[in-house]
């Protein structure tokens, strides 16, 4: 049981040019992972990766992040939900406001594709926003503090693993000190497709859609939940293996891939933010026999 951890509603309110496979310099890159993203008709959340395909970048965020339904509707195959096309800003760190278009969401390709599976339809959040060419040149694929990320985890992760992300909610009022989180992987669920994480502060609303990576720096998901029971506090993070795939096979965004980080990965900046302990699991209850 939870409710969408980063749908944000908020009140009103030169980097060198990218030749090839090159990329802005990741410290002066107004387009990075962890920029706001503000989708017209949804929310504000934070952007995680940067992807690929062919000659078009992408920044992802979560599909919910364009929904217009209830903080309390994660069921992406009923859930109501914005169009590919609609309008998303990003906030890009140099300030400026930049123009982006949903080129895929999750929530919408379930929908038109009838998918019934209850594991895909709860643990399958995740869209692409597409950036416009004029400003492909100021996107860096680097996370901030923490570097890469270093490949594609598909080998899924272990109790007790060590995560790391980055949250940028507006409810932090700007405050960078709160935006790195280290925490641990307790157990997963949805058939791998889904990982139940702790940090010592939890994602809050306005941070769905955060990176996660594991202790190599390899981006294993998406922050897509706060979970109220069976594990209270903790957040649902969303295999991003299983979203690209089913991106790829019923998407309209060609061969999408994650764009490493330019920037090495070292969770030595973190090595100061507290562990949360791995919390005690709920008893199972004794079987019959």
């Amino acid at each position: 049981m939870g409710s969408r951890s980063g749908r944000y509603s908020p009140p009103a309110a030169a980097a060198p040019a990218r030749t090839g496979d090159t990329w802005a310099p990741a410290a002066s890159a107004a387009i990075r992972p962890g920029v706001v993203t503000d989708t017209e008709g949804g929310g504000a959340c934070t952007s995680n990766f940067v992807f690929t395909s062919g000659d078009r970048t992408f920044i992802g965020q979560a599909a919910h992040c364009g929904g217009t339904g209830d903080a309390t509707e994660t069921d992406g195959c009923d859930s109501g939900t914005v169009d590919v096309g609609t309008t998303v800003t990003i906030r890009a760190a140099d300030g400026t406001d930049r123009t982006g278009t949903l080129a895929y969401s999750s929530w919408v390709a379930m929908q038109a594709a009838g998918e019934t599976d209850p594991d895909t339809c709860a643990f399958n959040d995740f869209a692409l926003v597409e950036i416009a060419p004029e400003d492909t040149g100021d996107v860096n694929p680097s996370l901030p503090v923490y570097g890469g990320p270093t490949a594609l985890d598909r080998n899924g992760l272990g109790s007790g693993d060590l995560v790391y992300s980055f949250g940028n909610s507006p409810l932090r009022l700007g405050i960078e000190a709160l935006g790195p989180k280290v925490g641990i992987n307790v157990s997963d669920t949805g058939g791998g497709r889904n990982h139940d994480v702790y940090t010592l502060t939890p994602g809050v609303p306005g941070d769905s859609g955060s990176a996660f990576v594991d202790g190599s720096g390899a981006a294993f998901g998406v922050l897509s939940t706060l979970n109220l029971a069976p594990l209270p506090a903790s957040n649902g993070v969303i295999d991003l293996a299983h979203a690209l795939d089913y991106a790829a096979a019923n998407g309209d965004v060609g061969d999408v891939e994650l764009a490493l980080g330019t920037e090495p990965f070292t969770s030595g900046p973190a090595a100061g933010l507290p562990v949360p302990a791995l919390p005690a699991l709920p008893a199972l209850p004794a079987l019959g026999g």
